[in-house]
């Protein structure tokens, strides 16, 4: 018999990026279960490596987390979904149930929504960037496309444009924290509920801020 079949094989290293990137997708899921108060070392734990060795690839736990930010967040965002809430060709009630279909099957995930709401409570950065990123490329543009197919004059949205934004866009998104982290019943069927979440809205935003 050969006396190196009973050897095991070495375990393959990944090149540095792919390491990286794999150390990103598994602080993920270790945020999202553990919160942002876990600390790195147990993080290291998880992974199998040593502190020392997470901070060679990120320098503190605050790039590690906007790095997570950057994985869970902004490369779930679609660039067509710019162009698909601005395209005028189109009617506004269709645009929005086509984006927001899109945008729930991009965070409707265990891991997405809990990190959201555990960034929330802990004050992380990840939270206030995702709202101001929410406001400026769906909300603004939710009310100003509103505003012209409604005839109305071009103007920056008011204050109470956007809440009436916010109230549609955050019903949408409990309808996630319900299902996926309450674990509650909710209409199965999201295309139905997305619909008429749209009728509400654009019935609601036209009875409050049709010209008088």
């Amino acid at each position: 018999m050969n006396e190196t079949s009973n050897v095991m094989p070495r375990k393959k290293r990944l090149p540095s990026e792919e390491r990286r990137q794999e150390f990103i997708a598994k602080a993920v899921v270790f945020f999202s279960e553990e919160g942002f108060e876990s600390s790195t070392r147990e993080l290291a734990r998880r992974l199998g490596v040593t502190q020392p060795l997470l901070y060679r690839y990120f320098p503190s736990k605050d790039d590690l987390i906007r790095e997570v930010y950057q994985a869970v967040y902004l490369n779930r965002w679609q660039p067509e979904w710019d162009d698909l809430l601005c395209d005028r060709s189109r009617p506004l009630r269709d645009r929005l149930q086509a984006f927001y279909e899109a945008y729930t099957d991009a965070i409707f995930t265990r891991e997405w929504i809990r990190i959201y709401l555990f960034s929330g409570l802990k004050g992380v950065d990840i939270n206030r960037l995702y709202v101001g990123l929410v406001e400026e490329r769906i909300l603004k543009r939710i009310v100003a496309e509103y505003r012209h197919e409604a005839g109305l004059s071009e103007q920056p949205p008011s204050a109470p444009e956007l809440e009436i934004g916010w109230v549609l866009h955050g019903g949408i998104f409990y309808y996630g924290v319900r299902k996926y982290i309450y674990e509650l019943p909710v209409l199965e069927d999201k295309t139905r509920m997305i619909s008429d979440a749209l009728e509400v809205f654009l019935g609601g935003i036209k009875t409050v801020f049709a010209p008088k």
